[in-house]
């Protein structure tokens, strides 16, 4: 069963492990901490795997939160099989994050341990800033992407997102230049459309992954 919930302060050190296991020049733990305290600005969650419910026989389970139900604290999202009982919180395996500023949302972060990566948990986790930018009624998300990730940047074209300009020498570990890549409007119903069409597509792919096996 995956599990996405809010990142908390008690999270930091955990999400900072996956971080450098992920990229070269991860976030300081000051950086997380001080995101934390600005809820109504920055958005961060983190996304667990739950190694007790990796059941074969236990049932497959749907469950999404309504872009308009705003429920604090742990929730589900597409859990596969049964939640744990146990009390010490599964591992972190994946997180994001991202800024609101009036009418833009502006990604700052995505990273899935390596171990879990190729999975579809990278797009669940993007799906998610793209639900929240939806929930806070901003028209446009945005994000830096480097211009040698073409893994992301196929991603986020799947999204509709364009590149619109270059930040030149933007990653320091290598001075690597980043794309700045757009959403299309959120107020557009077609785009939206676009959108419910990828979360089925991903719903299907967690939910029966030996299916995209099968036909590989």
């Amino acid at each position: 069963m995956y599990i996405l919930e809010p990142m908390t302060q008690e999270d930091v050190e955990e999400v900072s492990a996956v971080e450098r296991l992920c990229f070269t020049n991860p976030w300081p733990l000051a950086a997380y901490r001080r995101e934390l305290k600005n809820p109504s600005q920055n958005y961060y969650v983190v996304l667990r795997d739950d190694p007790d419910a990796d059941n074969e026989d236990a049932p497959v389970l749907i469950e999404r939160q309504q872009p308009s139900v705003r429920r604090p604290g742990r929730f589900a999202f597409w859990p596969l099989g049964h939640r744990s009982s146990r009390r010490t919180p599964p591992p972190i395996i994946g997180f994001a994050g991202m800024w609101h500023v009036l009418d833009e949302a502006h990604v700052t972060t995505i990273g899935v341990h390596p171990d879990y990566q190729g999975r579809g948990l990278g797009e669940l986790l993007f799906l998610e800033l793209v639900d929240e930018t939806r929930r806070r009624n901003a028209t446009w998300l945005t994000l830096e992407v480097r211009v040698s990730n073409y893994g992301a940047q196929a991603l986020y074209r799947k999204y509709g997102f364009t590149i619109q300009g270059t930040r030149p020498r933007y990653y320091s570990d290598n001075n690597e230049d980043a794309y700045i890549m757009w959403s299309e409007s959120f107020r557009n119903p077609e785009y939206l459309k676009r959108i419910e069409t990828n979360r089925r597509r991903l719903h299907h792919r967690l939910s029966f992954p030996h299916d995209e096996l099968a036909s590989s």
